[in-house]
């Protein structure tokens, strides 16, 4: 039998890079707060936090939520390299036992995290949208809605099933995962789709220094340059405006429009899949459920009819534009502000008077 009542906590991968957090760290920390509070019986949201000389990272980390930072720090593990990452964190893991452990689904992330379930034989849900602590009896949950048989399982583990909610099939439906014979429970989660705590300057929590096993002769790929590739400029998870075109554009000549609107906003270019499958713009820009998740503050949707998996990926914009011919599709309908015209006329006189 499973004995899980000594894992507890929820930790939270807190990637950084070049001593920076990144955002989507930030937003594990909230919503493992609110995690770690469902499970009770005092369980923590802690932020791991690898690499070298990364004090000056503890006070952000307090002030967005964490309980405790576990420390790792070590001159080989200063720029990321999957053995060193993966060996490091699985021996933490092994250590001090946390219930769940979550990472942000980029690059790293999605790199990290299966390499480290993989060493320790448990499951991983990767880019969820939505995390859930079952609050019945967890055991009811598996008979009801899934097949596995609960022999054999820790009844300690009834009330701290972890319901991991991803897209599926396309995004054409969600599926819930549960992961109920292994330890810790395991997901990547999107960039934009979770929210950040409001920041608590002066916050403080407990450190625990980790100490790194690491050696040189463990880690078999040696990183010469980091080359940042162009590409990487298109970050429609931190943009604030974002300027989305679709297949009313009618063609890759109307995503000229779409970034002189961007330029003129300050936002970035932004697409749906419809344009990006016809060859339009690179898929880089695409945002929906099958591309990148977003939260702007203003969201322009032109040309857009509205796809459910393009809706899921940036319906919770603070504010959403739409411009679209059809006064019936469903982008106009969530949209807080409707244009029911030509995109062509419209964005034109946007750019004329956004200033004015």
């Amino acid at each position: 039998m499973k004995q899980f009542a000594e894992y507890k906590d929820v930790w939270v991968y807190t990637e950084q890079r070049d001593g920076k957090l990144m955002k989507v760290a930030l937003e594990l920390l909230g919503e493992g707060c609110r995690l770690s509070r469902e499970l009770g019986e005092g369980a923590r949201v802690c932020a791991v936090l690898i690499g070298d000389e990364t004090d000056g990272l503890f006070d952000e980390l307090y002030a967005y939520g964490a309980d405790a930072v576990y420390q790792i720090e070590d001159p080989l593990l200063k720029t990321y390299t999957t053995d060193g990452y993966a060996k490091v964190m699985t021996d933490a893991i092994r250590e001090y036992k946390p219930e769940i452990v979550l990472f942000g689904a980029t690059h790293i992330g999605r790199d990290l995290a299966p390499r480290i379930a993989a060493r320790l034989d448990t499951g991983l849900t990767a880019d969820c949208t939505r995390l859930d602590i079952d609050t019945g009896n967890y055991m009811d949950y598996l008979q009801t809605y899934t097949t596995a048989s609960t022999a054999g399982l820790d009844p300690e583990s009834r009330d701290t099933g972890l319901k991991q909610t991803r897209p599926a099939f396309g995004g054409n439906l969600m599926a819930t995962i549960i992961t109920p014979r292994t330890r810790p429970q395991m997901a990547t989660v999107r960039p934009g789709v979770m929210d950040k705590l409001e920041k608590m300057e002066g916050a403080k929590g407990e450190l625990i220094r980790v100490e790194a096993k690491i050696s040189a002769d463990e880690i078999q790929v040696e990183v010469l340059e980091v080359v940042k590739a162009a590409k990487e400029l298109v970050s429609l998870t931190d943009a604030e405006i974002i300027c989305s075109g679709g297949r009313g554009l009618g063609g890759p000549e109307g995503f000229e429009l779409i970034g002189q609107l961007a330029d003129q906003v300050g936002g970035m270019v932004g697409a749906s899949r419809a344009a990006v499958d016809a060859g339009w713009i690179d898929q880089s820009h695409q945002v929906g459920q099958t591309g990148t998740t977003v939260k702007p503050k203003i969201y322009f949707a032109c040309g857009i009819s509205g796809a459910i998996q393009h809706l899921a990926g940036m319906q919770t914009s603070d504010i959403i534009i739409a411009i679209n011919k059809d006064p019936e599709a469903p982008m106009m309908q969530l949209a807080d502000y409707a244009v029911c015209g030509d995109l062509k006329k419209v964005i034109p006189e946007i750019i004329e008077k956004w200033d004015a």
